[in-house]
């Protein structure tokens, strides 16, 4: 199987067919990688207290993970219409949050681990409009002959480059929440117990159309005007 890496530099090419590694499919990762380790810990989460989120930047034309906690049941954080796609009423931006919800909007409140590997300095998390749907990838920023895989999709692209979506995980994926020693922190983790394809099943992937896309990380202030990226109860 050939895998095609095309994502060089900061920039996907415009109009390129990219394969991207889905919930069964990966070998020969790089041993720089395989061997990160960690001095944190993952604990688990309620799963059913979070919402990943792809959501629009400025005008829509690109997005950017958004994940919710529903910490209190005081009232709703979010709400949410449909299914595949399924569209998200961020209803936490209505109203003073603090002790009801949190909100997660870029990598200083979440980043990939893989088993007992913190991959935060080696892969990003990034929300790409494909054709036809939205897809929550982990993209390698420092050894680009690593493969990006799909950690999530909205299972469609909505009826406007406005709408919020909710972006559903691949299987093996899930969230938790980084620990020190007996100490909870507040970062969350996108976990995955093992690698893709570490398992002796055959190695499949999937071939993913990217049309006119530009993944390029901007600067925290021009994302969102809030000015912590880990917004808590705890204000």
């Amino acid at each position: 199987m050939r895998i095609l890496q095309a994502l060089m530099a900061r920039y996907f090419p415009s109009a390129v067919a990219l394969v991207l590694v889905g919930a069964t499919g990966l070998t020969g990762l790089s041993s720089s990688v395989q061997a990160q380790g960690s001095l944190f810990t993952a604990a688990p989460v309620e799963q059913s207290r979070f919402i990943l989120v792809g959501a629009p930047i400025g005008k829509g034309d690109r997005s950017q993970l958004n994940i919710y906690e529903q910490r209190s049941s005081k009232r709703a954080c979010f709400a949410v219409d449909g299914s595949l796609p399924a569209v998200v009423d961020p209803l936490l931006a209505r109203f003073d949050f603090t002790g009801i919800c949190n909100r997660y909007i870029d990598g200083n409140g979440y980043s990939l681990r893989i088993g007992g590997d913190d991959l935060g300095t080696h892969y990003r998390l990034s929300v790409v409009r494909t054709d036809g749907d939205m897809h929550l990838l982990a993209i390698p920023t420092r050894d680009t002959s690593n493969p990006t895989l799909i950690v999530a999709r909205a299972g469609g692209a909505g009826a406007s480059s406005s709408d919020f979506l909710k972006l559903n995980f691949e299987p093996g994926w899930q969230l938790m929440r980084r620990q020190y020693g007996q100490r909870t922190l507040g970062h969350l983790y996108v976990f995955s117990e093992t690698w893709p394809g570490s398992s002796d099943e055959d190695v499949t992937a999937e071939e993913v159309v990217v049309e006119e896309i530009v993944v390029e990380e901007e600067p925290v202030e021009e994302i969102t005007p809030e000015t912590s990226t880990v917004e808590s109860l705890d204000r």
